[in-house]
């Protein structure tokens, strides 16, 4: 993927560097306190060993590989609402939209889960 980025960037007349960075941030765009917020609570909920260490970071690397940060954290955003309560959290309960969100992030669990467990 670099190498065509790369050979559209030299027909384009853009700088290769340029391309080869917004590449890179593109397939890295989680912050890492928020890939390490995961691998805490993922080693919580499946024990706290190397072999976890390594599942559960596979797991986050997946996850970035399939769904942006900006809808993991729309997600997440959900997903904390939800556990608020109230009236006026009702909302992130039972709306399509929120419903919506928080599945796709489901899916990508799913298969990260596939793939690293």
């Amino acid at each position: 993927m670099t190498r065509v980025a790369l050979a559209l960037a030299f027909a384009a007349g853009l700088p290769g560097a340029a391309v080869a960075q917004s590449v890179a941030e593109q397939l890295n765009d989680y912050p890492t306190a928020a890939r390490a917020d995961y691998v805490f609570a993922c080693m919580v909920t499946n024990g706290q060993t190397r072999e976890m260490l390594d599942r559960c970071a596979c797991s986050i690397d997946e996850i970035a590989s399939i769904l942006p940060y900006e809808k993991y954290l729309e997600a997440e955003t959900v997903l904390s609402m939800r556990r608020v309560g109230g009236e006026r959290m009702s909302f992130f309960q039972s709306a399509a939209m929120a419903e919506n969100i928080v599945a796709d992030l489901r899916r990508a669990q799913a298969e990260a889960e596939i793939i690293c467990f």
